[in-house]
């Protein structure tokens, strides 16, 4: 379903995905999404003062941008936290340039964190060392910018299905802050899933809720491998616009 993200439906009866509330989290989140903010901030005004942004830093020495390859060749992955992450592009039309894929890999796995192993059918899964789990994807614009968030089916980036409490928890083990290919977009991005956490984890559930409710329509098909679900929810984002609601939650002047 290679539709623009702006037309992809983000409910199934009784399932609505919607943006999380500032004020709904503690103050010791919203500091810690502040802080990260700042990270954030610190990495796009360093790229931008050469007339940089962190999507650029990663075409940089490939001639052209084609569909379905990884950019940067080979993806880029972190030996210590065993996060992985890839850059790419597979839709026509809307106004998403492209997007970025973030994983965890096997040995970053709690052990006491298992797949979903009932419901793996008709395709086999990563597995051992070779275990793999997708976080989130966040589209960008064509200058470089986030514009999205939005979660996806297993056959999409042929990972290791796990619940989404499991990637939950996953999620703050995300960081690469070493400096290939580009030191300022590994810490942008290790930033970015800690300022949207809230996002992400809505994301997650959504997925589940979406995956499950599928499963039950069609319980005689293998809904993970089902290419007319690709996408399970999306969500669009802002920095400056959420930046500004925790700020105003935290009860912080401008």
């Amino acid at each position: 379903m290679n539709l623009p993200l702006s037309n992809l439906p983000n409910a199934v009866p009784g399932m609505l995905l919607a943006a999380p509330d500032a004020t709904a989290l503690s103050p010791h989140e919203r500091a810690v999404m502040l802080e990260a903010a700042a990270e954030v901030e610190r990495c796009q005004h360093a790229l931008a003062k050469a007339g940089l942004n962190v999507v650029g830093e990663l075409l940089k020495g490939h001639e052209g941008f084609y569909e379905m390859n990884h950019y940067p060749d080979g993806d880029v992955f972190d030996r210590d936290s065993h996060s992985q992450y890839y850059y790419h592009a597979h839709r026509e039309g809307g106004v998403e340039h492209g997007h970025f894929h973030t994983f965890i890999r096997g040995a970053g796995i709690g052990a006491h964190l298992q797949p979903r192993k009932d419901l793996c059918k008709s395709e086999p899964w990563p597995a051992g060392d070779e275990a793999i789990a997708h976080l989130v994807a966040i589209s960008m614009d064509a200058w470089g910018q986030p514009i999205g968030l939005f979660a996806c089916n297993r056959w999409v980036t042929a990972e290791t299905w796990y619940p989404a409490k499991a990637v939950k928890e996953m999620l703050p083990g995300f960081l690469i802050d070493h400096a290939h290919p580009s030191w300022p977009t590994n810490l942008w991005l290790s930033a970015m899933l800690k300022l949207f956490r809230p996002h992400i984890e809505a994301l997650l559930d959504h997925r589940d809720q979406v995956v499950e409710h599928c499963r039950a329509l069609h319980p005689d098909q293998d809904v993970l491998e089902d290419r007319s679900l690709e996408i399970t929810g999306h969500l669009d984002i802002s920095i400056n616009a959420w930046v500004e609601q925790l700020r105003q939650a935290q009860g912080l002047s401008r």
